[in-house]
């Protein structure tokens, strides 16, 4: 049930928004490369750092070299030509081109560069090559190519369809289902299935894809890839964490969304259609408070879903008729101009949080009842020509005629000078956490998941040590089953032998009796991967570690000292992001069993 409280004063905090270089140095160019990498194969990552690191301990040479991972680029993509379509490529504004792996013509001897070459095989790839993003305020950021992924790859990332997954609006009963996921490079995402009619015409649905999957903006929560194998048709997007205009408008529990907050969210809504009129994408079908969602840092962000055509070509209104264009009463389909309705109708809710007819909305402005259009929660955060303003911009996008309206550049241009609190963040406009609604590192840290943060080695073996096979469920049974057989008598010794060595802190020893009981593969057990893991961490075997980590959380993929063991992991390789998300991860997995879900 909505409650009203209320509205708590504003506190202005300063904060500095900061800029993010796009040519940054050639080593921290490097670390963004092999982070690009990593989310493809975190292993072969790390296998690029150390010889990264082995190339600049011997930087003493005369002899001028590519950078390291320039050369494995090179060598990747001589080896498989498919890789060329994954190169990381900038895409900076101006239609300046520049490839992450150099841009020499020649070779001291005269003769043509590999790099050269390849950036001219490249230029066709392009469009769907990983690319910066260069917003207006000046930000950057960087996203993966789009991709076509195939269906298990979905299937694996949303624990096979699972229901607890779902968060599209209606559930299960949506005709269209999106659900939250995680691929494997641990970055999550939102998929949308399709019904099995949504989109009969496979190729269409492909060259839709493709280029909604060309645009890349702070505003939007972007495209990322596809899947189209037999009869099945999904999108793999950018995940919001945190909810919808709609909840945040409508559904709210302790306080309602902030004036200053709520003027921010029509102005990024407005940009976000005005990038995607700039790139040729004009309309977006059924534009609702459903369709802008919030980032980790509580910034609005206008789906990409709505971006694509529907296969019945513009006939894609679902929501209740009274909310829809004119226009497309009429005649079926949408305009730009029916576009800028919708905007109109999201001004109404901002102003109001209802979702009010906008007939009736109308009705109200002719009769200068104002009241009635405002939202009490907002009295006293607005002036009368702050709450004027925002009412004549609603009424001239609700003209009953589609040349009428305004365009939406001319909607950006006067959202802007409204615009106040520019230096809060919107995470602190909105009282939410940074990170998420319920920030899993908000909470105190359990002693394994601290001691993996701060890659204390003593104190995760001394854990490791207390726990022994405890979250090893079954295990024992099948142990106890196998032990008739004189070749499972040698592999419980191997074990044994191993378990002994790792208590008295013989690490060495403990990864030969280990490896020796996982190499006859007849038993599986996620503590012998996190045991060998940690004794590899002892011997400065990063690498070998996160292997590990990793081959643990296949065999429990909810197991939190998984992705603990996987932070400590990262922490050694130098890769501290990567690090708190495994973190953040594990913590929530283990506040999940301890919720009892």
């Amino acid at each position: 049930m909505r409650m009203r409280t209320a509205t708590m004063p504003r506190q202005a905090t300063p904060w500095s928004m900061a800029r993010r270089s796009v040519e940054a140095s050639g080593e921290t160019e490097t670390r963004l490369s092999y982070r690009r990498r990593s989310q493809q194969n975190p292993l072969a990552m790390a296998e690029r750092a150390r010889k990264s690191q082995a190339h600049r301990n011997n930087s003493s040479s005369s002899q001028p070299q590519p950078r390291p991972h320039a050369r494995e680029r090179e060598r990747e993509i001589q080896s498989n030509p498919s890789a060329a379509a994954a190169a990381p490529v900038r895409l900076l504004r101006r239609g300046c081109v520049c490839c992450c792996f150099g841009c020499g013509t020649g070779d001291r001897n005269g003769r043509p560069s590999v790099q050269g070459g390849l950036l001219l095989l490249l230029l066709p790839l392009l469009p769907f090559a990983a690319s910066w993003v260069e917003v207006e305020q000046g930000e950057s950021y960087e996203l993966p190519a789009f991709q076509e992924f195939s269906f298990e790859q979905l299937r694996l990332a949303t624990s096979g369809f699972a229901v607890e997954n779902i968060v599209s609006e209606h559930g299960e009963k949506a005709p269209n289902v999106v659900y939250k996921g995680k691929l494997d490079a641990q970055r999550r995402v939102a998929v949308k299935r399709f019904n099995r009619s949504a989109w009969p015409d496979s190729r269409q649905f492909l060259e839709e894809a493709k280029s909604v999957g060309q645009l890349r903006s702070k505003r939007l929560a972007n495209l990322l890839g596809c899947c189209c194998e037999g009869d099945e048709r999904l999108l793999v997007a950018e995940y919001m964490p945190n909810d919808t205009l709609a909840k945040h408008l409508f559904h709210w529990e302790s306080q309602a969304m902030k004036w200053p907050m709520r003027l921010r969210v029509v102005l990024y809504l407005a940009e976000a259609l005005e990038y995607c009129t700039s790139k040729g994408r004009a309309l977006y079908h059924d534009l609702n408070a459903y369709r802008v969602l919030f980032d980790e840092d509580c910034n609005p962000r206008l789906s990409c879903f709505g971006l694509m055509k529907n296969s019945r070509d513009g006939k894609s209104y679902s929501t209740n008729l009274a909310f829809t264009p004119p226009e497309y009463m009429r005649t079926g389909r949408i305009t730009p101009e029916s576009v800028i309705y919708s905007f109109g109708t999201l001004l109404l809710d901002v102003l109001s949080g209802k979702h009010i007819p906008p007939s009736h909305a109308l009705d109200l402005i002719r009769d200068r009842n104002f009241n009635m259009l405002t939202d009490s929660c907002l009295e006293g955060q607005f002036s009368n020509e702050e709450g004027t303003e925002l009412v004549r911009l609603a009424s001239r996008c609700l003209h009953y005629e589609p040349r009428e309206r305004p365009n939406v550049r001319s909607m950006v241009q006067a959202l802007a000078p409204l615009q106040n609190d520019l230096e809060t963040p919107s995470y602190e406009l909105m009282d939410i956490p940074r990170g998420g609604v319920a920030s899993v590192l908000s909470l105190p840290l359990s002693p394994l998941a601290e001691a993996c943060s701060r890659k204390d080695l003593t104190a995760i073996h001394e854990i490791l040590e207390k726990t022994g096979y405890k979250d090893d469920e079954g295990t024992a049974n099948e142990l106890s089953f196998q032990m008739w057989t004189n070749q499972m008598q040698d592999t419980l010794n191997s074990k044994k032998k191993g378990d002994n060595a790792f208590r008295q802190k013989d690490f060495s020893t403990a990864i030969d009796c280990y490896s020796q009981f996982i190499e006859v593969g007849t038993m599986v057990s996620p503590t012998i991967y996190a045991r060998r893991c940690l004794s590899y961490l002892m011997n400065d075997m990063a690498e070998q570690a996160l292997s590990d980590a990793m081959q643990a959380l296949v065999i429990s993929p909810t197991w939190p000292t998984a992705f603990y063991l996987q932070a400590a992991a990262l922490v050694s390789l130098g890769m501290e992001n990567e690090a708190q998300e495994a973190i953040k991860d594990g913590c929530a997995q283990e506040t999940s069993s301890s919720s009892g879900h």
